[in-house]
């Protein structure tokens, strides 16, 4: 018998009157769902931060289901173009993170000169492959992760939810590791606190919250093992692209000696360097608020860069799908060549 896995593993529907997202803003408090009918709608949820983490790509992969069905009754070339520009429009949502890319291409590839019922029928398809890919390869990631934790430690991380989390957890248990987790809140959105807490205690793991700002402490005092996050992208000269935050932990870990393992389940091969990686800026308005709530009083400006970047010097591997890499050995990834979407 296996685990049911949690609520933030499984957020996104795909069904016959469009795309379900489970509303990530509102969660743990309200377990609502935003129904997007059409590619706009799912862009706006996208871009919206209805849904994070890893629910982007699947929504992605609902998003050109739905304009294949709207283009199934246009010629074979004329629905190709309809499909690619859907893709834009998703791929515009997130910038940085690269898997939205990848979420259509999937599909892409899959409609490759189909029109009518058979578009749609390979637009689905396609999307049913690109989905179990996906989890395949967070699995595979998860189990390469599991190995470079001790047997019992304890696990600080900042802002990630669902899959690669979830993987690791159930990994780390296969493997009969004990593992306890501190998780930093993750302010503008308390993603940490509302998304990566609340999946680690759905799945009775101990957990324990902190604010942004405790996380040198915590290394400095000895309580931290390992510090572990996923990767919105890497980039081939091991640059980790993540969560705002990320970096000053990262730059902490390395100075107390806690090594820094970032999860990705693959580098970017377009992507050289950091200096390559578009960095979402996001309303600077949001971080004078919290769940809505004003934190200070007027005439104050606020700045949002959503990600920050973390060079390789920080990093100590890099977990893929094909297994650990030290940020120098990246381009061994693509000896076996490039990877099924």
């Amino acid at each position: 018998m296996t685990d049911p896995l949690p609520v933030l593993a499984d957020s996104v529907r795909l069904d016959e009157d469009g795309v379900h997202i489970l509303d990530r803003r509102r969660f743990p408090f309200a377990r609502e769902w935003v129904h997007c009918r059409t590619v706009g709608e799912v862009a706006d949820a996208i871009s919206g931060m209805v849904t994070q983490s890893s629910g982007p790509y699947f929504a992605a992969l609902g998003a050109m289901v739905l304009a294949a069905r709207d283009a199934a009754g246009l010629p074979a070339a004329e629905a190709r173009v309809r499909l690619e520009t859907a893709a834009e429009q998703i791929i515009a949502t997130r910038k940085t993170n690269n898997h939205l890319r990848k979420a259509v291409t999937c599909v892409l590839d899959a409609v490759d000169g189909a029109s009518g019922d058979e578009l749609v029928k390979a637009a689905e398809e396609g999307a049913r492959h690109g989905d179990e890919r996906y989890r395949a390869r967070c699995r595979a990631l998860a189990g390469h992760a599991a190995e470079l934790l001790p047997g019992a430690g304890v696990v600080l991380t900042h802002c990630w939810a669902d899959l690669y989390l979830v993987e690791l957890v159930l990994a780390a248990r296969r493997a009969r590791k004990s593992l306890a987790f501190v998780c930093t809140e993750t302010r503008p959105y308390l993603q940490g606190a509302r998304l990566t807490a609340a999946t680690l205690a759905e799945m009775d793991v101990d957990t324990t919250l902190i604010t942004d700002g405790m996380g040198a402490a915590e290394l400095a005092a000895g309580r931290i093992d390992a510090l572990v996050t996923a990767a919105d992208r890497v980039t081939m000269d091991g640059h980790v692209v993540n969560k705002i935050g990320t970096l000053g932990l990262a730059v902490a870990a390395s100075a107390f000696d806690v090594p820094f393992h970032a999860l990705v389940q693959a580098p970017d091969q377009a992507t050289a360097t950091g200096a390559d990686v578009p960095i979402e800026y996001r309303d600077g308005a949001e971080v004078l608020t919290v769940l809505g709530q004003p934190t200070t009083s007027g005439r104050i400006r606020g700045r949002y860069p959503a990600f920050d970047v973390t060079p390789p010097r920080f990093v100590t591997t890099v977990v893929t799908d094909r297994g650990p890499f030290t940020p120098d050995r990246l381009g061994e990834y693509y000896a076996e060549g490039e990877p099924n979407q």
